[in-house]
């Protein structure tokens, strides 16, 4: 996943055994035959390393920028600011709508039952607690203003995402605002992001833009930063770990490039010493990459996976680096420099912070007043084997752990919405949070309308940007594979750790929502596939101009598709009829 037509091992211009007398490797003959389908082997050739380990962000225009009346902003100035005024005022679309009548529906819907009041015991309780059956209309006619019952619950997930929804309730009250403002403020958040790591590791502000306004106007992903569920909590800080990962990848390739000599006319070289012997030293953002990872994990346990995967990419980036920078067994000098620092700094870092999530959990009472089997190792898990050993909190939260890892596992109880993960990709089966059939001159619904209304709120990826995400898939596929592009790796491991783990639970009882954790990153795919489209910079003027109506006529469609399913993200009330020309797939309904 790391190397790339641009960013490969330099090497001198004398040549070695094995290698043509141009400096590339002599390609075998299956390579020679890859290459009708795009393949295109390493260039070794010459030119300055610095300009491949750490390539510059373009700067603006300079004759629109002057148009502007912005001349004194070209350069590294305009481009730092159109870096953060374009993912701004993307972000500000993507907040508003989001905040948008976001107490509507006035319900408790789908798995806010559960989400929502473990949250609101956790920030009182410090545990989850167990609700009467009546809950959910006494806290909406009273405005979250009922007791608190002590009784401890059984859970399925890690307290982390709940903390967080807590947050928002505790600032605006135990209410479907309150509950819903922290999953809305960072899904807000997650667009931002996705803007800056697009723009990173595109190189290109335009692009960066473009896969935050498609993570804007994904319908599953709206609608999730619109409901208190955990996932939108999970995707928040999976994309900020990945964030992170690749602001450490410039950090280090920097520092990489500026220790490598330059020649007499400033160019700077690569060398095997220095790129084998280098230790890129402290690594803050690898650290906060591993918290993140940490955080994602002790909010849904899928996010375990990211941190392995997130792990492995980084190691791996390591080796593309020290590659590109001359190094003579970069797998050699990543084990001997990197590796255990790059362990150190995700996987511990992680585990520590799963723990320390629990501790509202571990702080309860151990008497059967704390949280559900906190007095597990006092009673019936009294002298099993290791008690002389582990305290009792730790071989508590173990059996505690085991017991939802079972049910986890086991779960195979049939829902109407559950869906096999091959029908993710294309929208197969949404997942329906909330419907009602207001009569008309009621909750919305026109006075005119013949019949009843329509009102539901449905976790539907926006048709038309999964469609075009398929293919952007095959192309990521094609680049990382053919022409080594390592933002195409990158994208797809992202894509990867977020969705396949799933086909190994076919038979549980699984559901569609489950793939908006991967949605930012098929939103930089599909951003990929459209600057691919519009072409390169240096390109035909009327390459550019018919790519460019290409990509923006797709990205129109796409921006369409969401204005047009609106009403069914939302809760809207709308006739029938309309709501029926919206179910394009009988498995929608």
């Amino acid at each position: 996943m790391t190397s790339t037509a641009s960013s490969s091992q330099p090497t001198p211009t004398s040549a070695r055994p094995g290698r043509n007398p141009a400096g590339g490797r002599h390609p075998s003959s299956w390579l020679r035959g890859l290459r009708r389908f795009g393949y295109q082997p390493r260039d070794d050739g010459g030119g300055d390393v610095r300009s491949r380990l750490a390539p510059p962000f373009p700067a603006p225009v300079s004759r629109l920028w002057a148009a502007a009346g912005l001349g004194r902003f070209t350069g590294e100035g305009g481009a730092r600011l159109v870096g953060w005024a374009g993912p701004l005022l993307v972000t500000l679309m993507a907040g508003l709508m989001r905040f948008w009548n976001l107490g509507s529906p006035k319900a408790v819907i789908f798995d806010e039952t559960y989400y929502a009041k473990d949250a609101w015991g956790l920030i009182h309780r410090g545990y989850e607690v167990n609700w009467p059956k009546n809950a959910n209309d006494l806290i909406l006619a009273k405005n979250g203003h009922i007791p608190i019952p002590h009784d401890a619950s059984y859970v399925v997930h890690p307290p982390v995402g709940k903390y967080v929804i807590g947050i928002g309730e505790t600032l605006f009250g135990f209410n479907p605002f309150g509950w819903r403002f922290m999953t809305a403020l960072l899904g807000t958040l997650c667009v931002l992001m996705v803007c800056r790591i697009g723009r990173r590791i595109f190189r290109s502000t335009l692009l960066g833009c473009l896969a935050g306004a498609l993570l804007a106007v994904d319908g599953l992903a709206f609608v999730m930063s619109r409901t208190s569920l955990l996932d939108s909590v999970l995707v928040f800080f999976v994309v900020a770990a990945f964030g992170c990962l690749v602001v450490d990848r410039d950090r280090a390739r920097e520092k990489l490039a500026a220790a490598l000599p330059v020649d007499e006319h400033g160019l700077a070289r690569p060398d095997a010493d220095i790129a084998d012997r280098l230790r890129l030293g402290w690594r803050p953002w690898r650290l906060l990459a591993g918290l993140c990872a940490g955080l994602a994990a002790a909010t849904k346990w899928n996010g375990i996976i990211y941190v392995a995967a997130f792990a492995v990419l980084t190691v791996l980036w390591d080796v593309g680096s020290r590659r590109v920078a001359g190094a003579r067994q970069p797998y050699l000098s990543v084990l001997k420099r990197d590796l255990l620092p790059a362990f150190l700094s995700t996987v511990p870092v992680a585990i520590v912070t799963y723990l320390v999530s629990w501790l509202g959990w571990i702080l309860s009472p151990d008497d059967g007043t704390g949280g559900y089997f906190r007095n597990w190792a006092v009673t019936a898990g009294k002298g099993s084997g290791w008690s002389w050993l582990l305290p009792d909190w730790w071989r508590s939260l173990w059996h505690y752990e085991h017991e939802v890892w079972l049910f986890n596992t086991n779960l195979h109880s049939p829902h109407t919405y559950q869906s096999n993960p091959w029908s993710w990709i294309v929208d197969g089966r949404p997942v329906s949070y909330f419907y009602e059939s207001p009569p008309a001159g009621s909750q919305g619904c026109p006075a005119d309308t013949a019949g009843k209304c329509a009102r539901e709120v449905l976790a539907l990826g926006t048709p038309l940007l999964w469609w075009a995400a398929c293919f952007a898939i095959v192309f990521a596929l094609w680049r990382w594979f053919f022409r080594r592009d390592w933002r195409a790796g990158a994208i797809l491991c992202g894509i990867a750790a977020g969705y396949l783990p799933w086909f190994h639970y076919q038979e549980r009882t699984i559901f569609y929502f489950y793939a908006v954790v991967f949605a930012p990153f098929l939103c930089l795919a599909l951003a990929m596939m459209l600057g691919a489209i519009i072409g390169k910079p240096g390109s035909g003027e009327r390459r550019r101009v018919v790519g460019a109506a290409g990509a923006g006529v797709l990205v129109l469609l796409i921006a369409w598709n969401f204005i047009y399913f609106w009403p069914i993200y939302t809760g809207t009330a709308i006739p029938y009829s309309a709501w029926q020309s919206r179910m394009w797939l009988d498995s929608w309904i």
